[in-house]
């Protein structure tokens, strides 16, 4: 019962913490929802975001809603005297959400837009800082290009920088001014390539979603982040079905140690139960006792596997013992969900399933005679 309540705690708990986390390092970043130009199609340079029909304050006021923010995106190449990286250099404004982004840091920080004239300072990922042997305060000069255009310089100043374990967004993504993005993509001071929009809940995109494109404007579209990265998804829809067959596994290994506890005190107490019978007890009051004497049984393992498994969820929460290889499994150690419902949903689920199962072979109980159970030894 010990092992089971454990390893069910570890699976749900691990399960859900590593589908929140991923959903949220993935969203996080580049918006739960994000609304383009359908301009722009599924290019990184922003098309002009079309304003004239999108409901913007609507949106903002809509209760699922946290936050939005404004961006401009274009792709370019940063460069050093030894090497270079193809980046997407997203430009952010003075609505740029700090707060959300800081999880993400490691050093340094992120610039101060305010909108007015240019930042050169920008943050890139860890991997572009490692790739090109760059740190904070470094200088290094971006080369951006358009068709039929020269090419684009651009010097700046590195602040800080990130790590968000999503291979698609470390390998490419800096934050700069979205300003520099105005001025390589031919944009007006108020024009933006896009929002991104944040919701209260990551769990409720596919129900929010809908919400959000009745206010997007006629020639703009809408992207849900779980859309953009279906690799992740399919990532996600795997700890689905391991949650669903681990826990049906040890289901049916709990089940069947119950169910053999209950032959066994059967067999062990036939003489009492033939007393019983002598004595005018019906069969289901027997049947009552011996179910509830084994679901007693049950309660000191119960109490042992919580402990135990929460224990063991605390350690992992608090220290971060178990790692793992972010560009396998997109995060970088072994996330919990420690939400109280879910030992109270486990402890409850296998008192009950187990409490039916040992109805059945309860009724053995009924097929004892008063007369046989004396001369049983």
């Amino acid at each position: 019962m010990a092992l089971g309540i454990i390893v069910s705690l570890l699976t749900i708990s691990i399960g859900l913490g590593s589908k929140r986390a991923i959903k949220e390092r993935m969203a996080d970043f580049n918006g739960h929802i994000k609304i383009k130009s359908t301009l722009s199609n599924s290019s990184n340079n922003s098309s002009i975001l079309d304003t004239e029909n999108l409901q913007l304050e609507a949106m903002k006021n809509l209760s699922e809603v946290a936050k939005t923010q404004s961006y401009a995106s274009v792709m370019g190449i940063l460069r050093t005297e030894k090497d270079f990286n193809g980046i997407i250099y997203k430009g952010v404004g003075k609505d740029f959400d700090y707060e959300r982004f800081e999880k993400f840091l490691v050093k340094g920080t992120t610039p101060k837009i305010t909108e007015k004239g240019y930042n050169n300072q920008i943050t890139i990922s860890q991997k572009i800082a490692k790739s090109l042997g760059l740190k904070p305060k470094d200088s290094i000069v971006a080369i951006f290009s358009k068709e039929n255009q020269k090419p684009i310089y651009r010097k700046f100043e590195i602040v800080g920088i990130y790590k968000t374990d999503i291979k698609m967004i470390d390998d490419y993504f800096v934050i700069g001014d979205i300003n520099h993005a105005r001025k390589i993509l031919n944009m007006k001071k108020n024009e933006i390539g896009g929002i991104d929009v944040f919701l209260k809940n990551i769990n409720a995109i596919d129900t929010d979603f809908p919400l959000i494109e009745e206010l997007k404007g006629f020639k703009n579209y809408a992207e849900k982040a779980t859309d953009k990265y279906p690799e992740i998804l399919n990532m996600i829809h795997i700890f689905d079905n391991n949650i669903l067959i681990i826990i049906s596994l040890m289901l049916i290994v709990v089940v069947m140690n119950i169910v053999m506890v209950l032959l066994i005190l059967i067999i062990e107490r036939t003489n009492s139960i033939g007393l019983l019978k002598t004595l005018g007890a019906t069969n289901g009051q027997i049947r009552t006792i011996f179910i509830n004497y084994t679901l007693m049984i049950m309660i000191p393992g119960l109490i042992i596997g919580n402990l135990i498994g929460l224990g063991i969820l605390v350690i992992q929460k608090v220290f971060s013992v178990v790692k793992l290889d972010p560009e396998n499994y997109f995060i970088s150690s072994v996330p919990v969900d420690l939400n109280p419902i879910i030992p109270i949903a486990v402890s409850l689920g296998i008192l009950i399933i187990s409490a039916i199962a040992l109805i059945i072979p309860s009724y053995f109980i009924s097929k004892i005679s008063p007369a046989q159970s004396v001369r049983y030894q």
